[in-house]
């Protein structure tokens, strides 16, 4: 096996991409801090210094935190102030989130440090990525942030492994953080004034979640044209609807986008020609209206890449320092609310993208809609065919309305009511991601089945691209003579279209997909 290229991400605090996110995250890139963040860093540090040897109160300076913030800390305390805040706010619960999770939430919040309003030390964030290169990873639980003062429970925990305190995980084992510095030969951070505040200030951990998720939402869309063009064949559907004048009439961009793929991969189709003159005035929606409802998910799903992108070089930490006017200001960056509200969209889009996928396979195994075996197996009766894999999309699109409903829309206050309106972007992220791998699953399932009805169709020859992507999905995922275990069958579609295997088939074929 090949090394995986190891490029090296430069932290500066306004350039950080979701791509060079995601490199570090997959563990195939590094990140170290630039020449010019660290100028800045400096600079904002000084005036945290003065402020902290001062008479005058800074909030989480020199005073107590949330509700607590009038109650003032003697000047010799502000280091022990700054480690009871962080063990004190590791309180999340739950399972453990992914190493990817927390690898680029560790990059995520090392940026926002890096703009050089945080008032923390080079050296802190020259540790933090340390810790990040060498594959020390804070054991970051899922549940506990409400998205307000930033995701401060899991947050927490990266300041506590910083520390040399807690337990992280390291070449696939779970580690004391003490020792899994050692081992690095890196030694734990005594946090200064501020320090404590500024690594758990912000929604990174959000922000990381839903990146990550995303990346594979935008990939989907391209899945779910391929998908329904293949249904579209198998049910010997128009193409008509996708004509370039029917997108340009309306011109939202995304519809042209995905109405292009499929006129890519349907281009040249025997069973197109093969049913020229029938009698079929129009087909269904989940056909019809693939551009019109695939194409809106891409147009929501760029909001919500804009906003992340935003979100990955901003400055969240409360007070900002700005050093050119030596000036602290308590402001409410951490609040998560741009978050909240860009992933409820992404939870509602990716639900809807399964539901619209689900009806095109239930067109597919339902005899009565499709003209093809029931449950396309060739023997009906003795066996049951994609009968259940259908069941299961149906199933998941099910959930994924559940999860839909947005997060975003409630508030629960906290921290005595000083905190009295949070975001719950946290847990929009969560499901989102939660959707995000439900649709997955069910574009899988349609893919499946798809291919299978196209077998039925032969020797007539789908479109070029269709065709493509069907003779690379053979090559791994056999066609359903008699009945098996399906589980296999759709885990191994749907590691197929995460990776791109059937897409780029079909783009070499056709033309590159977008």
């Amino acid at each position: 096996m090949p090394e995986p290229d190891r490029s090296v991400v430069l932290v500066d605090g306004q350039s950080l991409t979701l791509d060079q996110l995601a490199t570090v995250a997959s563990g195939h890139g590094s990140a170290r801090l630039s020449p010019a963040a660290r100028q800045r860093m400096s600079a904002s540090r000084q005036v945290v210094e003065r402020r902290a040897a001062g008479d005058v109160a800074v909030y989480g300076v020199n005073t107590g935190f949330g509700h607590l913030a009038s109650v003032r800390v003697p000047v010799d305390r502000l280091e022990e102030l700054q480690c009871n805040l962080v063990r004190s706010h590791c309180a999340g619960v739950g399972r453990p989130l992914a190493r990817a999770q927390v690898r680029a939430a560790m990059l995520l919040r090392a940026n926002a440090l890096a703009r050089g309003h945080s008032g923390i030390r080079p050296e802190t964030v020259d540790t933090l990525l340390a810790m990040l290169n060498h594959g020390i990873h804070p054991r970051i639980l899922e549940q506990g942030s409400v998205g307000a003062s930033g995701d401060l429970a899991p947050l927490a925990r990266i300041a506590l492994a910083l520390m040399g305190e807690g337990k992280v995980e390291m070449g696939g084992q779970e580690l004391p953080a003490a020792l899994a510095l050692s081992q690095a030969g890196l030694s734990p951070v005594r946090l200064a004034a501020k320090e404590g505040l500024a690594l758990i200030n912000g929604i990174q951990v959000s922000t990381a979640i839903g990146a990550l998720a995303l990346l594979e939402a935008r990939r989907l869309v391209t899945m779910a044209d391929l998908a329904g063009a293949m249904s579209l064949e198998a049910l010997k559907g128009s193409a008509r609807p996708f004509d370039a004048a029917v997108q340009e009439a309306r011109r939202h961009a995304g519809p042209g986008l995905s109405a292009g793929n499929l006129r890519r991969l349907l281009a040249d189709s025997e069973i197109a020609a093969s049913h020229a003159d029938c009698d079929r005035v129009q087909d269904s929606y989940a056909l019809r209206c693939m551009p019109q409802v695939h194409g809106a998910v891409r147009d929501a799903l760029s909001y919500v890449e804009n906003v992340l992108t935003l979100e990955a070089n901003a400055s969240t930490d409360n007070p900002l320092v700005f050093a050119e006017r030596d000036e602290m200001i308590s402001c409410g960056n951490f609040h998560g609310a741009p978050v909240g509200y860009a992933m409820d969209l992404m939870a509602i889009v990716m639900a809807d993208l399964a539901s619209i996928s689900e009806r095109r396979m239930e067109r597919l195994v339902n005899p009565a809609l499709s003209g093809l075996p029931a449950f396309l197996t060739p023997d009906p009766g003795l066996h049951s065919g994609l009968m259940l894999a259908q069941v299961t999309a149906a199933s998941l699109v099910s959930e994924n309305k559940t999860l839909a409903h947005p997060a975003s829309v409630d508030s629960i206050p906290t921290s005595g009511d000083k905190e009295d309106h949070v975001s719950m972007c946290t847990w929009a992220a969560r499901k989102a991601a939660q959707v995000v791998g439900n649709c997955c699953t069910v574009l899988a399932i349609e893919t499946l089945a798809a291919g299978q009805a196209l077998e039925f169709l032969a020797p007539l020859k789908p479109g070029k691209g269709v065709a493509a992507a069907l003779a690379a999905l053979r090559q791994h995922v056999p066609a359903l003579a008699r009945d098996r275990t399906l589980t296999p069958l759709i885990e191994q579609t749907r590691e197929l279209l995460a990776e791109g295997t059937l897409a780029a088939a079909a783009g070499a074929a056709s033309g590159k997909l977008l």
